[in-house]
């Protein structure tokens, strides 16, 4: 998770959510699963962000909840929202980047 000591509270969820609204999604994954690079391309998109979409091209409910769960865990991120196949992520960085952040804005 994001920090295993600060579960993130309404107000901030309320608060992600409004910035995610106008973001696009910055990773596709299909029903192929999560593979290694797409593991290695979301690390490198949260280090930079912070805060990205992440679009899911699976049909199946469940299947679409499995997998967004696997990225959030393989990346240590934490599930901000999900509307239908949009996955709203979060992992606050070590260091952020002013340029880059989402959260800056």
């Amino acid at each position: 998770m994001a920090n295993k000591n600060a579960k993130l509270t309404n107000a901030k969820k309320k608060e992600y959510r409004s910035i995610g609204h106008n973001l696009n999604p910055v990773i596709i994954v299909s029903d192929n699963g999560i593979s290694e690079g797409l593991i290695k391309e979301t690390e490198r998109a949260l280090d930079d962000h912070e805060l990205i979409k992440v679009k899911f091209n699976v049909g199946d409910r469940d299947a679409r909840a499995e997998l967004i769960k696997e990225l959030c865990n393989s990346t240590r991120a934490e599930l901000v929202q999900t509307i239908g196949k949009i996955a709203l992520i979060l992992r606050i960085a070590k260091e952020r980047n002013e340029q880059l952040s989402n959260l800056m804005r």
